[in-house]
């Protein structure tokens, strides 16, 4: 696992991009997993600006929702869709309908999560997925006692991610889904590098437990330790609980130019 830690969310940004612009170069059909929330928006601002100032193409690439509420009308401004499509996607060149996500709306949202799979597998698994990490260690939705080897599933959200999430709902927790369809955690494990940002002193805790603690699935984000390509990139605010901080700053700094991202 290797950590990154930067000073402001530009970096956070500059360092998540050239990881996503060296899949673009060197994948064919290149497969990107969406986050939402905060966290990846210095990411998507970065992406965006490389496109028009630079000309970075995701003319041949799809992209992949993370997690979705269940309940939510199509038109809702806060399903994960419209956010990806509002933040990101239509931002930039994407093909039409080259964002995929699992179909809430479905009258079997279970055999919707089967599909999602499929999806995912047809189009030769994901190469680069972006997670956020929640204040209980959460990653997409599975919340503590997740199983590690869970797939795409329907999810029934704590009451602590409603009320983290109720921001975008305007401070309303009732407004809030109960429930979600979300990738599972062996779903995650299966992309080929997985690149998780934490920023603010509000994650500091679940960070270091999730980087420097015991594999648990009480912490979901731990899941990341037996992953042989994971990139944590995190902030001096979400970082400051790490023991071995120092040293990761060493490792970064020092890192030869070959090992790239």
């Amino acid at each position: 696992m290797e950590v990154v830690i930067v000073e402001k969310p530009e970096e956070i940004g500059r360092v998540v991009a050239d990881a996503v612009a060296g899949v673009l170069a060197s994948r064919a059909r290149p497969t990107l997993g969406l986050a939402t929330g905060s966290s990846p928006l210095p990411v998507y601002q970065e992406l965006i600006r490389r496109h028009r100032e630079e000309g970075l193409s995701f003319q041949a690439a799809s992209a992949f929702l993370l997690d979705e509420y269940l309940g939510l009308d199509a038109a809702h401004p806060e399903l994960y869709r419209t956010f990806a499509e509002r933040s990101f996607v239509g931002q930039v060149d994407f093909e039409q309908g080259r964002l995929f996500g699992p179909d809430v709306h479905a009258k079997r949202a279970d055999v919707s999560c089967k599909e999602y799979e499929a999806q995912i597998a047809a189009a030769g698994g994901i190469d680069l997925q972006l997670l956020g990490i929640g204040s209980d260690g959460h990653i997409g939705f599975n919340e503590p006692s997740s199983s590690l080897g869970s797939r795409t599933r329907i999810k029934t959200l704590t009451r602590a991610t409603r009320c983290d999430n109720a921001r975008f709902f305007g401070g309303q927790i009732e407004a809030v889904p109960r429930h979600v369809i979300t990738m599972g955690i062996g779903t995650i494990l299966e992309a080929r590098h997985l690149v998780l940002i934490a920023m603010g002193e509000g994650k500091a805790t679940c960070l270091a437990e999730a980087v420097e603690g015991p594999l648990t699935a009480m912490v979901p984000a731990s899941a990341l330790q037996l992953h042989p390509h994971a990139t944590i990139v995190a902030d001096e605010a979400a970082a400051h609980k790490l023991k071995l901080l120092d040293y990761y700053k060493e490792t970064y700094r020092e890192k030869p130019d070959w090992q790239g991202c």
